[in-house]
């Protein structure tokens, strides 16, 4: 039975390379009785002390509603058929042999399945991966795998009996896969490599001599080796020459230092890790060919990629489709459903279902050996410190991160750990180097913390070590270095606001834990002779955003007075929803009624994006702006920390402008009724006096008024009842000047459209008007090389101790100290902070992955392998935390959900040599590790 559109729904369907793409969302789609409103119900909000009981979707989550994409089967889901089909997806174990297809011999006749979809089929249906994800969406017979996993084949059951016996007795097999000649690895070059060097000049705050964003990223002319061959060191050549003679003299100089310099060299390897996200990656999807459309249920922080990229495939595609209906859910994300490959696996299975529906769904073992990882990281660290002072002087590093056998975001990834590793520091000289490596492993991509968890853990160690060498109280070393507001990063562009690392350091530095750690040290090893006692500290600050963050937001308020956001955001257990929710409070006295995430249908305000962002030209961008409708770029994964301040910005701005140009006149107007201008002409009321108080506006001693009487004026009076923006951030923000009520008006959003009351005329079809732009201020494309100017900053104290005789570390408290900014809803950091820690704990002491033939790639993992941490793994009951205030209400929120997980890592290592006298490296930190440390010969204490 097709599912049947209304009006206003076929209205919100847009064309994508001439494929009619509808987004589904609650309230007009054949999910509506799972999202319905009722699941997502309006936020239980506290006007005494603005705050919120419990999170929007709480209630949904805890009764065990159908909201992820996991959960949904076609039984479930109006207008579908009943008959659910299953698909799975048939991997190979090895990468050094030609493959030579397969063998089901094992499942009989009766477990046989009822569709087996090749290469040969794709090729023949014209169906392919898009280009970011490379070749082969299954590979074709006569290739040597790319890399351990990829898949060969789609088997599809139309029951699900079947199909899960069917699957049992292929699972662990070595005998399906057939292979012939033996060929070894693929070998290919890196995926990309960059270099980023910076020499400042006299001061701090001085012009460099030389910096990425002042000159440019270093390039490699080639790779040999899988080495990156760099430009030749002229100094008197072309900018990239002249960053490779910095270099140079720089590696001189720590090759033969002065006399009062201490150089220390270090090398650093960190493993590669499972993301762990609780609800595996699957998809289901419904190919209706009497009605030439595909409907597609994804769990993806990238919705706006999935549906576009759908679209294409199928207008190059032979299935004869002709209209995608796209239905993002809530799904647990952290990175590792972004840009993730499974959408487009459940994509290719609708089409061999036999008019039903087909199901893609990881179980344990396959999600392990399928999933996108952490980079496994390997990362050598030169730096030179003053002796008297303690002042850094260089820093090199040479970071190789492993992207596996599928470039995914690994060229990001390595760019972004070579510019993080700096930290909190101030470094007057750096040359940073970083390669992505192409192997047969499996694909790695944003894991939650993106290369800064890599190399920012390993500077926390190298800093200790330091402080160690030279005799200083750690946190002093990092007090005289610490980058200080106005100070440039190591790609010279200085950072945005007020920095606060300082802050962190000079609490951390009073707090018990480290003030008193060698009396604590003492007493605790004399109660417990079998162990020995260590507090460890560690203080970093992450960038949060991509440098091209690109999103749309509507706000708009009902004829009734109800609030209602639509978002391109997704929720991935953030809270995301509630957060943004909460942003409208500010302007109407409560958070939105209703919020619908993970949209992508924005025809009230149609715009195009024509080129890279990160890759685009300053002439380029010059020539598209001076089309009001042209923009860098559309919109931007839920990812990189960027929904409290990117998305957040958003929502405000809409907001904003449905108060400023609606609901603040209007209430003016109430305001000034009866006879010489009411009770508003004896006083002198600004638009910064407008406060909402217990859900009703007031103003400069004005009588409160209640949202709905004030909305029923907007309409009468055609004033502004809803706008749609979309904004553009390259490390700093897109503005444009609008023509609203007769004047030009400078915005922070590079594209507006107004909904306006009774009588007001509208150009789109839900009545908005856009406003086209009469110019705009597009940050420079030079601003790419910014690398990142963004920060949040976070130290944290450990108290642990190591078991002698075994060598497993017991975590026994600790502490915290984050800076970012305001926090919209404060609960929600917290969950954030504690699970952040967790994961950080899991990557220092527990989680590891084996990269090759032993690892993930062979099927054979699962939890009962791979360890993660427990709550008796992480203090869980003493854990403590605290958050600076923000220097006024007026300081935005700030991603953190990446950074409150990387200074525990470096915290736990440095808290180990604390307890054994010992320097450990190589992560995880293991008890066999330490236990080989301690019972090496003391002379020396690295392991």
């Amino acid at each position: 039975m097709p599912v049947r559109q209304d009006r206003r729904q076929f209205l919100k369907t847009t064309l994508v390379a001439g494929i009619a793409v509808t987004i589904a969302s609650p309230g007009n789609s054949a999910l509506a009785a799972l999202l319905e409103r009722e699941n997502l119900r309006p936020a239980p909000w506290n006007p005494k002390d603005g705050s919120l009981r419990y999170r929007v979707d709480a209630t949904a989550k805890a009764c065990g509603d159908k909201l992820f994409a996991y959960d949904m089967r076609a039984r479930n889901l109006p207008g579908w058929p009943k008959d659910q089909a299953h698909a799975m997806l048939l991997r190979v174990t090895r990468a050094d042999r030609v493959y030579a297809g397969f063998d089901l011999a094992a499942l009989g006749e009766e477990l046989k399945p009822d569709r087996i979809v090749t290469a040969a089929d794709l090729a023949k249906d014209g169906l392919k991966f898009p280009p970011f994800y490379g070749d082969d969406l299954l590979l074709p017979e006569g290739k040597t795998p790319a890399y351990l996993g990829q898949a060969v084949a789609i088997l599809v059951w139309h029951d699900f009996a079947r199909y899960r016996f069917a699957k049992n007795a292929l699972k662990f097999r070595d005998d399906t896969i057939r292979w012939g000649d033996e060929t070894g690895p693929l070998e290919r070059d890196p995926w990309a490599a960059f270099r980023y060097v910076r020499v400042g000049g006299e001061t701090p705050f001085d012009d460099d001599r030389y910096s990425t964003l002042k000159d440019t990223v270093v390039f490699p002319g080639g790779y040999k080796k899988q080495l990156p061959q760099w430009p030749e060191a002229l100094a008197g050549g072309k900018l990239g020459e002249q960053g490779m003679a910095h270099a140079q003299a720089m590696a001189r100089e720590l090759d033969a230092p002065p006399a009062d310099w201490l150089v220390l060299a270090r090398d650093y390897a960190t493993q590669s890790i499972d993301t762990a996200a609780l609800e595996p990656d699957n998809a289901n999807g419904w190919y209706d060919a009497a009605n030439a459309t595909l409907h597609l249920i994804v769990a993806s922080q990238s919705p706006q990629e999935v549906a576009e990229e759908c679209a294409k495939l199928m207008a190059a595609s032979r299935t004869g489709a002709k209209r995608l209906v796209l239905h993002p859910c809530y799904t647990v994300g952290y990175g590792s459903k972004d840009h993730t490959h499974m959408p487009f696996y459940g994509f290719a299975a609708s089409f061999y279902g036999d008019g039903r529906p087909v199901r893609l769904a990881n179980d344990r073992y396959e999600q392990f050996q399928s999933s996108l990882k952490r980079h496994a990281f390997s990362m050598k660290y030169r730096v030179a410190v003053e002796r008297k002072t303690g002042k850094i002087q260089i820093f090199t590093a040479d970071m190789q991160g492993n992207g596996g056998g599928r470039c995914n975001f690994s060229p990001s990834v390595a760019l972004v750990a070579a510019t993080a590793a700096q930290s909190i520091y101030y470094v007057p000289r750096s040359d940073m180097a970083s390669t992505a490596l192409a192997t047969r492993a499996l694909d790695a991509g944003s894991a939650r913390g993106y290369g800064t968890l890599q190399s920012m853990a390993a500077t926390e160690m190298i800093v200790d070590e330091i402080a160690h060498e030279l005799g200083l109280d750690a946190i002093d070393l990092r007090l005289a270095n610490v980058l200080r507001t106005g100070m440039k990063n190591t790609q010279g562009a200085i950072p945005g606001g007020a920095l606060r690392a300082d802050e962190v350091l000079e609490k951390a530095r009073a707090h018990p834990l480290w003030k008193d750690r060698a009396a604590r040290k003492a007493d605790y090893e004399n109660r417990h002779p079998g162990r020995r006692y260590g507090v460890g500290f560690a203080c970093v600050q992450k960038d949060f955003g991509t440098g091209a963050e690109a999103a749309f937001a509507q706000v708009e308020v009902s004829r009734e007075g109800k609030i209602r956001l639509r978002h391109i955001a997704v929720e991935i257990g953030t809270g995301m929803t509630s957060s943004q929710s909460v942003l409208c409070a500010r302007w109407f006295g409560r958070p939105a009624d209703a919020v619908e995430t993970a949209q992508t249908d924005w025809s009230d305000l149609p715009l195009v994006a024509t080129h890279d962002p990160w890759l685009m030209q300053q002439d380029v961008q010059d020539k598209q702006e001076k089309n009001p409708r042209w923009t860098p770029h559309l919109a931007t994964p839920t990812s990189a920390s960027n929904s409290a301040y990117f998305y957040g910005h958003a929502t405000s701005e809409a907001a904003r402008l449905v108060f400023n140009h609606g609901l603040w006149p209007a209430a003016l107007a109430l305001w000034g009724r009866g006879y010489g201008g009411g009770q508003l002409a004896p006083l002198a009321v600004r638009r910064e006096d407008a406060r909402w108080v217990d859900g009703r506006l007031t103003a400069g001693g004005l009588a409160p008024l209640t949202l709905e009487a004030i909305v029923a004026h907007a309409y009468e009076a055609g004033l502004v009842t809803g706008a749609v923006v979309h904004t553009f951030n390259r490390w700093q923000w897109a503005e444009a000047e609008f023509p609203l009520d007769g004047a030009a008006e400078r915005l922070p959003v590079d594209a507006l459209a107004l909904r306006y009351g009774d009588g007001a005329k509208a150009t789109t079809p839900n009545g908005y008007r856009v406003v086209d732009r009469s110019r705009v201020f597009y940050p420079p494309a030079q601003r790419n090389n910014a690398g990142v100017t963004y920060y949040s900053a976070i130290g944290t104290l450990v108290e642990l101790a190591v078991e002698r005789a075994s060598g497993k570390v017991h975590l026994l408290n600790h502490h915290s100290i984050l800076e970012c900014g305001n926090a919209i809803v404060p609960e929600l950091v917290s969950g954030q902070l504690q699970g952040g820690i967790a994961m950080g704990i899991g990557h220092a002491l527990h989680e590891f992955l084996p990269l090759y033939e032993d690892g993930p790639g062979n099927g054979t993992w699962n939890f009962n392998r791979y360890t993660l941490p427990r709550g008796s793994d992480v203090a869980v009951w003493t854990q403590t935390g605290e958050v600076l205030p923000a220097l006024s209400e007026t300081d935005p929120p700030k991603g953190m959900a990446e950074v409150v997980m990387i200074p525990i890592v470096g915290a736990i290592v440095n808290a180990v040599h604390h307890a054994t006298d010992k320097r450990f490296y190589d992560l995880p930190l293991t008890p066999s590790k330490i236990l080989a440390a301690l019972d090496a010969p003391p002379n020396g204490d690295k392991a």
